[in-house]
Order: C-alpha cells, then structure tokens, then sequence
C-alpha cells in the first residue's frame, strides 16, 4: 500500500473552485466519456498533487469505487469538491467479488472511477482485478496517472533509475522473507520495497546479512509530508539508525554489481569446495559467473584456507 495521504495543506483556490480545468487537447473544460473507467492516482502526501484531471474526474463520476471510502471522502473534502456519484467500496476483501458489477455499469454507460488509499492503483493496492475485469469485458479503461511512492523514492534515492524492480511488502515470516531476498541477492536491479516503520530496522538488517551490509540504499519516509526525509548510506549503516524511523517507509537498495576482485568471491570458493568440489574446479565455477580470474581465485582460496 502506497503512503497514506495525510497531509492538511489546503488545496489551491484554483483546485477547489474549478473542478473542470481545461483540458490542454482543447478549450472544453475535462469531462470522462461515459461508459468507461478511470484507474486515478492520488496523492500520497500533499493534496496539491492531486491532478486537474483527477479532480473532475472525481466529481463528475456516476460511481467513485474507493478502497476505503472514508479516505475519498476525506480527499474530496480537502480537494473542496464533492463526489459526483454513488460511492462504492472496493478493496482486496471484495474486490474479486464487486468488479463483475462495477464493469457492468460501466458498460452500460456510467462513467467509474476508482482511487485506492492513496498512490497509483494496483501498484501494492487493489485495482487489478478490476483493470483485468475491464480488460476481459471490453470496456474501455484508462488511467489517469500521478504520484507514486515508488516512483518518488527511487528518484530521491540517487540510486540508478535505468533498470528497477517494485518488490513490494516482504513476506511477514522471517524465514521466507530471508528467502525472498536471497532470491534477489544477485539482481542487478536497483530494487524498491514498501516496508512498515515497526519493521524498518529488522528488515534493513536482513537485507544488510543477505545483500552485503557495504550494498548501497536509501530509506525513505513520509515522501511529499512535511517531515519528509531520506536516509543514504550502506545498508549496514541504515539498519543501525532505523529504530527510530516514522510514518510510511519506503526502501531502496542498488542493484548487485559483479565485482572481479578475487577477494571478494573467496567465501563462494571456499563453500563449493567443502561441498566436495575439487579447489580448482570450484575457483573455476566462481570465475565463470563473477568474471574474476580463475588462478587470482584458486590463490585467494588456498591462502584462507
């Protein structure tokens, strides 16, 4: 689930008075076609973030599906506009169950949108199965795009940006969530995990075990809020500072990187070797998938012995 939108800062006056801006296609104010569904990002901090788009949309709907009902309603009070249809609830509990209806309406002419708590729909929030429902039925579905945790933390993270990987929430037992990363040690992708404050620290420190505690990452917390902060360093490092991390958090950690440096692949020798492979064949194994030199490893290997 995407940061929870809970900043107090008022929407402009422009926001709140106009919530048919003009669409940039044209001089006719945004209006959605009937009969199809708008996937809506919200904001996950300032309510300033909140499209133009998003705004009309939300007021001219025949039917608002929200994940929580409470929380649109509370958007719509900051954005300074009421919802302009039915609102009905849409969550993982019920979501299998409610799409069947809400595509059909939709197909019969009404104009749907659907807002998650906060953030992009179906990114770690309800809205697949409803998108897949759509998709299936051959209503016509679009999004209308805006902030992302994700997104918003991989770019403050300074981290590369060129190839990356959501993972989510880990799972919440020790045991698999320290197989889940070790599935991941060798990605080389910049990787992206939402994780809750009470488990910031732990989960840092397991990753520093599995990943490397040197591996570059940055912890990220109530992005767009006004206590927004992000943490740079190892990951070794972000675990021994992470007690006392607040409000929604967001992890990134760089990529693996393959490193020729015979030191640092010594341990990976030496574990295949007492799995009963033969030293040189081990050093050669190790050399083939780290791009290493075969005799630097083998030496390296004897000298720890």
């Amino acid at each position: 689930m995407e940061a929870a939108t809970d900043s107090t800062r008022p929407a402009t006056s422009a926001q709140a008075s106009s919530p048919n801006p003009r669409d940039e296609r044209g001089s006719d104010p945004y209006r959605q076609e009937a009969g199809t569904i708008l996937l809506a990002a919200t904001p996950i901090g300032d309510v300033r973030d909140a499209s133009p788009r998003v705004v009309a949309a939300l007021a001219g709907a025949d039917i608002v599906a929200a994940e929580d009902t409470r929380r649109a309603l509370a958007l719509a009070s900051r954005l300074g506009i009421k919802l302009g249809g039915r609102l009905v609830a849409l969550h993982d509990h019920n979501e299998a169950e409610k799409s069947a209806g809400i595509v059909e309406a939709a197909s019969a002419g009404a104009r749907v949108v659907f807002v998650s708590d906060a953030g992009m729909p179906t990114v770690s929030d309800p809205g697949f199965r409803l998108a897949r429902a759509a998709i299936d039925a051959g209503v016509p579905l679009s999004v209308l795009p805006g902030p992302s945790a994700p997104l918003v933390a991989l770019a403050l993270s300074g981290l590369p940006s060129d190839r990356f990987a959501f993972e989510g929430f880990l799972p919440r037992k020790d045991g698999e969530a320290t197989r889940y990363l070790e599935g991941l040690a060798t990605d080389p992708h910049t990787l992206i995990f939402f994780e809750s404050p009470r488990r910031a620290a732990a989960t840092l420190t397991r990753m520093a075990e599995v990943f490397g505690a040197d591996r570059a990452a940055a912890l990220c917390r109530e992005l767009t809020k006004d206590y927004e902060e992000v943490r740079r360093g190892t990951l070794g490092q972000l675990a021994e500072g992470a007690d006392d991390v607040l409000g929604e958090v967001t992890i990134v950690v760089a990529g693996y990187a393959r490193s020729a440096r015979a030191e640092d692949h010594v341990g990976a020798v030496l574990a295949l070797a007492a799995e009963g492979m033969r030293l040189k064949d081990a050093a050669a194994e190790v050399a083939a998938a780290t791009g290493a030199r075969k005799n630097d490893l083998y030496k390296a290997a004897l000298a720890a012995r």
